[in-house]
């Protein structure tokens, strides 16, 4: 009986560990076979990186198994990693090329603009743009509005905290082009946020 708590106490120190360790440290671990590793940055990194693919591909089994394929392929690539931007950033790199590869062999590439219309509606009321919550559902229906590549921007500049640097490294794009996109994303978001009756966001 000792051992065996002798054996969970060094599991869970040793699990402690893994969970103070740097994100750089976790892939030197998990390039090794670190099981531990592997299972403390999923758990890190998965519902960014989740949240992330699911505003690509728009489909909540898809995002989900798309995440598992991301992680995948950190087991199985993690010793390639160079180190020459955040662990975050090179998952995200790896799941955008893997949702943008899922919506090529869907061949859905663009919004349906059906759905679009269908978020827009229903939070238009002057009554549901004072409401904090309704406030947020257009703000993302106003998003889902904007074209693939300012969606692209707002998504990793405000939503994932990114860097111009960062952004452009992940999308594959100059920063300068990271700028002009992010620039005028960001003019059309206002328009669509003025034009649902929400000044106060756009200013």
């Amino acid at each position: 009986m000792s051992n065996v708590i002798a054996i969970n106490a060094a599991a869970k120190k040793h699990l402690a560990a893994a969970r103070a360790t740097s994100d750089e440290m976790l892939l030197a671990e998990i390039a090794k076979g670190g099981r531990t590793a592997m299972h403390v940055l999923y758990s890190r990194h998965n519902v960014r990186v989740y949240r992330f693919v699911l505003r690509i591909v728009r489909d909540t089994t898809m995002a989900e198994d798309l995440v598992s394929q991301v992680f995948l392929d950190v087991w199985r690539t993690a010793s390639q990693f160079q180190g020459r931007s955040q662990v975050s950033t090179w998952l995200l790199s790896i799941a955008r090329f893997k949702a943008l590869t899922a919506l090529r062999q869907r061949r859905h590439e663009d919004i349906d603009q059906d759905d679009v219309l269908e978020i827009a509606d229903g939070a238009d009321t002057p009554e549901a743009s004072l409401d904090r919550s309704n406030t947020s559902a257009i703000l993302r229906a106003c998003v889902a509005k904007l074209s693939p590549a300012h969606r692209e921007i707002i998504n990793l500049v405000y939503y994932h905290e990114k860097s111009v640097e960062e952004a452009g490294e992940i999308i594959g794009i100059p920063q300068s082009t990271v700028k002009t996109r992010m620039f005028y994303a960001r003019k059309q978001l206002a328009d669509l946020l003025k034009g649902a009756g929400v000044d106060r966001i756009a200013a």
